[in-house]
């Protein structure tokens, strides 16, 4: 779906290709189509702060402080994975996935 696989290349981790080369799909449905995987980011950005919480605040038994400092800094390590995975939660929640079209040669 990406350009480069690596999502911490930051000068490419929104760059996408503009076909699936398994079926052809194009991945921009409309302009600013991805836009409201803004709203799918943000809440796997609270599920990863609540995760990072209670590991460390809760079951290390950091202080609260310290907690919240390894909330940022884990939030901004996960920021590349997140946004990939939210943009592709969010085009799943469009597009049907077809198993049959996976058997199609590459073309």
């Amino acid at each position: 779906m990406y350009i480069n696989s690596n999502p911490y290349n930051i000068a490419q981790t929104m760059k996408m290709h503009d076909n699936c080369r398994h079926c052809g799909l194009k991945y921009k449905i409309e302009p600013n189509f991805f836009f409201g995987s803004m709203y799918v980011s943000y809440g796997l950005g609270v599920a990863a702060c609540v995760v990072l919480f209670a590991i460390t605040y809760a079951f290390v038994g950091l202080e609260i402080e310290v907690a919240f400092l390894v909330i940022l800094i884990g939030l901004l390590l996960l920021m590349p994975p997140i946004t990939r995975l939210a943009r592709n939660i969010y085009i799943n929640i469009f597009i049907n996935y077809d198993r049959s079209m996976d058997k199609k040669p590459r073309t």
